[in-house]
């Protein structure tokens, strides 16, 4: 089950960013080449939004079972959501950069893992092998045996 691991990196890379656009903004902008946001309050609520996002994927990591749900909301759900709004922004709109491409990158790899992640178990215990029932023949041999 890896739904350990992918907790510690979702949590890790949206804290990370969270922290860089409370931190940094003007930096960040810089390195994807747009102007710094304005007002600054935009970046500041992405900011807390995404440490926020971050600290939340504490509880899957330390108990996976009872964080599914946390992980299927942020995980497939939020992150191809915003795979999704990159894509259509780049393409349909033509408001952002290529530059930006990376955060659609790196969310849909995190949602698809994740969703690997909670779809492979759930298969692999309803595709867990069923102990063989004795044919006639046997049974026939087993009923000789104990008489």
């Amino acid at each position: 089950m890896f739904l350990r691991p992918i907790a510690a990196l979702s949590g890790i890379y949206d804290a990370a960013v969270g922290l860089f656009l409370l931190l940094a903004a003007d930096r960040m902008a810089a390195l994807f080449g747009v102007a710094p946001v304005s007002p600054p309050i935009f970046a500041d609520l992405n900011g807390l939004f995404l440490v926020a996002v971050g600290i939340g994927y504490y509880f899957p990591f330390r108990d996976p079972v009872g964080g599914r749900w946390y992980l299927w909301i942020m995980g497939p759900l939020l992150k191809f959501a915003g795979a999704a709004a990159f894509l259509l922004d780049y393409f349909w709109r033509g408001h952002s950069p290529a530059s930006f491409l990376l955060f659609a990158v790196s969310d849909a790899t995190l949602a698809s893992l994740t969703l690997i992640a909670l779809i492979v178990p759930a298969r692999a215990n309803s595709a867990t092998p069923q102990r063989p029932t004795p044919t006639d023949g046997q049974r026939r041999n087993r009923q000789k045996r104990s008489s």
